[in-house]
């Protein structure tokens, strides 16, 4: 069992999916989270949420992780950072 405890969905399902590299952070805009797009991270995400216990010692609803988990992932961008796109070379 995982010594993390988190009360937020959002919070632990974040932690699950950047400890397992499914998303990473933009080096130069931390604001931007980056989707790797690696099925098996993904995978690996949910079943590492699903481990994450609330204080109380309950874990999170599977529908609500996956539903998080979804929502995380779609509003990440694709594989590279928006931002350091429109600032390189050619843009």
């Amino acid at each position: 069992m995982m010594s993390a405890n988190f009360d937020d969905l959002s919070a632990a399902v974040r932690y699950a999916l950047e400890t397992t590299r499914a998303t990473i952070a933009c080096p130069f805009h931390d604001e931007v989270i980056i989707r790797v797009g690696d099925d098996a991270a993904e995978s690996h995400a949910y079943e590492r949420a699903k481990r994450i216990q609330k204080s109380d010692g309950t874990p999170f609803e599977a529908d609500a992780l996956r539903e998080e988990i979804g929502h995380q992932l779609a509003s990440a961008a694709d594989g590279r950072c928006p931002k350091c796109d429109r600032t390189g070379p050619d843009g």
